[in-house]
């Protein structure tokens, strides 16, 4: 299944609407909200220099958090649009709506090279529904259609999938940005025969999540490495005492599943041998959903089997990323999903850390070829100022794990073949 690109598409002159992911993190400052990070704005910097050389009329679409189909200013996109102007050097109008007379007379008056982005389209209840008359109105908006947002093409919303419908009805062309394009090769082409040894970290939070990838990676891995609270309901499947680790205890029977695919494979399988682990105590301090603040005390390295029953796993510890370490080296193809611990607390990040180091030294010294899946490994990436030194990062996190999982995204699925 061969999906078109931008460059397959006659764009001079035409109205382009183009879904872009810019669900950036901020942060209110001094009254304003203030972009934290805009890896996801520079991203589909090429797309956009593409289109401006071709000399499209751009109409940039996108969505931010959840106003749940309601006006929030604090996820307004105006602030997305100062970015972005600063970002390619030339001015980017911006609407206060995504549809109405105001953004058809401002698109009206556009020319080529002009960029325009429409706020938030999850100011309207329409765009999480898919509704047919709202994906309908955004079609009328544009000549073409230009999915770059992979991050949300895991959703079958009126800007990622049913505005591509009408697109088509009226004899325009849908394809995939360049962004989108890097994805679909990295995530895709690129691991359906990977060059062995193909190692996989998996990190974070639930084996729920990622039991699915873990299932499809079987089939072509042969090293998993298994940190973060995950890493715990595998413990539990053994038997093993976890304490007050983050747990899934109504999941061990996918963990225990897992190991036994993985030895009938001929799959290494790796859990921690040794961890971080901390006291919890629950503060009166809450956070920004009215939840209790946990603070973490007596940070210690655990090297025994089982947790005590008062502390819990933060982090991997110094053995486990020895030998993970150590794995990574001799890589090939690395895919890395997820972080070893709660890299937040500088106090727990070094078995993150530590591993992401090891893929960049695989990558740049021994010429592994690394693929970042997104989400908190990007962040963590970037944190430490490595992101630049990997094959690919993932802009899509749900997206990314539901791709490896198999799944067919609306989003990309909405796309002319060719």
């Amino acid at each position: 299944m061969t999906k078109r690109t931008v460059n397959e598409m006659d764009l001079s002159g035409k109205r382009v609407f183009m879904r872009v992911d810019y669900n950036v993190p901020m942060a209110e400052q001094d009254g304003s909200m203030v972009i934290n990070d805009s890896t996801r704005i520079e991203a589909t910097l090429p797309t956009l220099e593409f289109l401006m050389e071709k000399g499209a009329k751009i109409i940039l679409a996108a969505h931010l958090g959840r106003p749940k189909g309601k006006n929030e200013p604090s996820m307004s996109l105006r602030p997305v649009a100062s970015k972005l102007a600063d970002m390619v050097g030339r001015p980017v109008a911006f609407i206060d709506d995504c549809l109405g007379e105001k953004v058809e007379k401002t698109i009206e008056i556009l020319q080529p090279g002009d960029i325009l982005l429409l706020e938030n389209v999850r100011f309207y209840a329409e765009e999480e529904a898919n509704d047919d008359e709202f994906s309908r109105k955004l079609a009328n908006l544009a000549d073409c259609y230009i999915n770059d947002a992979f991050g949300a093409a895991h959703r079958a919303h009126a800007s990622t999938a049913g505005i591509a419908k009408y697109i088509a009805e009226k004899g325009g062309q849908c394809g995939a940005g360049l962004l989108m394009q890097k994805e679909l090769q990295f995530l895709g082409t690129e691991l359906a025969e990977p060059e062995s040894p193909f190692v996989v970290i998996l990190g974070g939070a639930k084996v729920s999540d990622k039991i699915k990838v873990i299932d499809q990676l079987l089939e072509k891995a042969d090293t998993i490495l298994i940190g973060g609270a995950m890493a715990y309901t595998f413990k539990l499947s053994q038997g093993l005492k976890v304490g007050k680790s983050l747990v899934e205890p109504d999941k061990t029977d996918l963990a225990t599943k897992a190991l036994k695919k993985a030895e009938e494979k001929g799959v290494q399988f790796l859990i921690p041998t040794d961890n971080i682990i901390a006291i919890p105590v629950i503060t009166e301090k809450l956070n920004k959903k009215g939840k209790p603040i946990m603070e973490f005390q007596s940070p210690r390295t655990n090297s025994e089997e089982n947790i005590p029953d008062d502390a819990e796993g933060v982090d991997i510890g110094p053995d486990t990323v020895a030998r993970y370490k150590k794995i990574i080296s001799e890589a090939k193809t690395i895919l890395c999903n997820g972080p070893m611990g709660i890299f937040e607390d500088p106090r727990f990040s070094n078995g993150t850390f530590e591993v992401a180091k090891a893929v960049v030294e695989a990558t740049q010294k021994h010429g592994a070829k690394s693929i970042i899946g997104g989400g908190d490994s990007v962040k963590a990436l970037n944190q430490s100022g490595l992101g630049d030194q990997v094959t690919f990062m993932s802009t899509g996190g749900g997206a990314s794990l539901e791709f490896l999982e198999g799944k067919d995204l609306p989003g990309i699925m909405a796309l002319d073949e060719i």
